[in-house]
């Protein structure tokens, strides 16, 4: 019996090696799933800006050579979810042709006494048109913060691709709606380059 007892001990530390490296092993799997689930959000944000996927307008760097004829009336949607602001555009509409570059301003009013932070987040509709639908510059492109009593006036630079009328299923389309809904900020970032700055002073 006193000969048996060495063995059962080895047995014992040789499960509890077992356990640890298994305990081990899914902690490293939980990591390695939590950082693919951070990186796979902008990673899919990347995606749906390249494709106009999800009714995601492209992000260009610059406008298209060429303006075509056919004209399209673009509406302007504003919501907030969560954050005190006022947020709304100048102007309901507008009516624009194909590859011209058009800017307009959105209002933002931090009607809270306290600094907040939120990001916007944006779509085209109908969703058929977001890969035609492009910005070139937007308050949606980073966190915006506004301090209580804060207003900023921060535009918008877009065109609709000229391509879009090589596409024949939306020869029907008139009218294209760009929404976008501000949200808070999970952290605290700084605006877009102070291009809110700049509009608001060019407008006084």
């Amino acid at each position: 019996m006193s000969e048996e007892a060495p063995h059962a001990g080895s047995d014992l530390s040789d499960h509890g090696r077992q356990h640890k490296f298994v305990a081990a092993g899914c902690g490293l799997f939980v990591m390695m799933m939590v950082g693919a689930s951070y990186a796979a959000v902008p990673l899919y944000k990347l995606f749906c800006q390249t494709t106009g996927f999800a009714g995601t307008p492209v992000r260009a760097t610059a406008g298209p050579s060429a303006v075509a004829d056919r004209a399209f009336e673009i509406r302007f949607d504003s919501n907030v979810n969560g954050v005190p602001w006022r947020f709304q555009p100048e102007a309901a509409s507008v009516s624009v042709k194909a590859g011209a570059v058009t800017t307009i301003y959105y209002k933002i009013t931090n009607a809270g006494p306290s600094e907040v932070t939120a990001l916007a987040s944006y779509n085209v509709t109908p969703e058929a048109a977001a890969p035609y639908f492009s910005k070139i510059q937007c308050f949606c492109f980073s966190a915006q913060t506004l301090k209580g009593g804060q207003t900023l006036e921060l535009p918008v630079v877009f065109f609709v691709d000229p391509a879009i009328s090589e596409d024949k299923q939306l020869d029907s389309i008139a009218s294209i709606t760009l929404s976008y809904t501000f949200f808070p900020a999970e952290q605290p970032a700084k605006p877009i380059a102070r291009a809110g700055t700049a509009a608001e002073k060019s407008k006084l």
